[in-house]
């Protein structure tokens, strides 16, 4: 029998951590309820059960644009280990170790940085995790957690593909084929959010959306991270635990011609209490592959409102290069 529709889109109740950033500051965001995606429940082999999943994922990929993933196929083993891995790379008595994998050249597959100021507050590890893997070399055990992660995040970012292509009505192999995401580039983010007592600032990273597919992301502690909803609202995310949170990239909304849109999100460190650890990564399409409007989403009524061009192309489009993955929506935007 199919589940009912409201265990498909719900949210988990908030915990204690993220209660504290309800309070209000300049910052402030609302509590709307954002959808809850049961993953397995989208490959179910009872027809009726999947055909709901299905539209509920339709009704959060066009209304909201962002979803919690939960009953995906990541073990708990693996999260949990990418967080403590995490949390033993960014101690402080490894910060030398770290800075060794500061930015020398454009063409580093792995980038740290440290940026504590009224804009941003964070520290970050950013790597090349497909189609080919980096990883720092220290400590050496990261290399095979990070990669096991990704590993098990990439196959079900592959089934979302295949998920999102029934929904927008197409064959499953819709997306696959036009982001070529076997041959995709992804890059994953890996970042340390200080408690407030020690920030800068209120701001932990500015407001901005990302490029590729989808953005997918996990944390050790909830609060802080905020999504602008289609109607100009800023939403708390509350994920629950070991959920994924995903958000839906900028090439999807091009791909789409706006019908599946990319949405602007910050991070805010004011009223966190404790240090956050989040991974972060957007899984891209192919950095040769041409993007642009699809033709099933073109019409007299419906004119092309993005410019063409590589991936490759479009995260250098800002000034930055490839490990930077920087959004630039709004060059490749048309008649603005």
């Amino acid at each position: 029998m199919a589940s009912h529709p409201a265990q498909l889109l719900s949210s988990e109740p908030k915990t204690k951590v993220a209660q504290l950033n309800s309070k209000a500051s300049s910052y402030s965001a609302s509590d709307d309820e954002i959808p809850t995606i049961d993953y397995s429940q989208l490959f179910s082999d009872d027809i009726d059960q999947q055909f709901i999943a299905l539209e509920y994922l339709r009704q959060a990929c066009q209304e909201y644009g962002f979803f919690y993933l939960v009953n995906h196929t990541i073990p708990d083993r693996v999260i949990d280990n990418i967080l403590k891995g995490l949390a033993d790379f960014f101690a402080p008595t490894n910060l030398d170790e770290r800075r060794t994998y500061r930015k020398m050249d454009p063409s580093d597959k792995i980038r740290w940085c440290q940026n504590y100021s009224s804009g941003e507050n964070r520290e970050n590890l950013k790597v090349i995790a497909h189609p080919e893997f980096y990883v720092p070399s220290k400590p050496s055990k990261l290399c095979n957690i990070l990669e096991e992660y990704h590993k098990e995040m990439r196959a079900v970012v592959v089934g979302l593909a295949s998920a999102v292509s029934k929904t927008l009505g197409f064959e499953e192999n819709y997306i696959e084929n036009a982001f070529n995401l076997k041959s995709g580039f992804d890059v994953m983010s890996m970042n340390l959010y200080p408690p407030n007592s020690r920030s800068k600032g209120a701001v932990g990273l500015s407001e901005h959306t990302d490029p590729g597919f989808v953005i997918t992301l996990q944390q050790d502690v909830d609060g802080g991270f905020q999504i602008l909803s289609h109607n100009g609202r800023w939403i708390n995310a509350y994920i629950p635990h070991r959920a994924i949170l995903i958000q839906l990239g900028d090439h999807l909304e091009i791909l789409t011609n706006g019908k599946y849109k990319s949405h602007i999100h910050r991070v805010i460190v004011d009223n966190n209490k404790e240090q956050r650890i989040t991974v972060v990564t957007p899984h891209g399409p192919s950095l040769n592959k041409f993007i642009c409007p699809g033709k099933e989403f073109i019409d007299e009524e419906h004119p092309a409102k993005y410019r063409g061009m590589t991936y490759k192309e479009s995260l250098e489009a800002n000034g930055g290069d490839e490990i930077g993955v920087q959004s630039s929506l709004e060059l490749i935007k048309l008649g603005k």
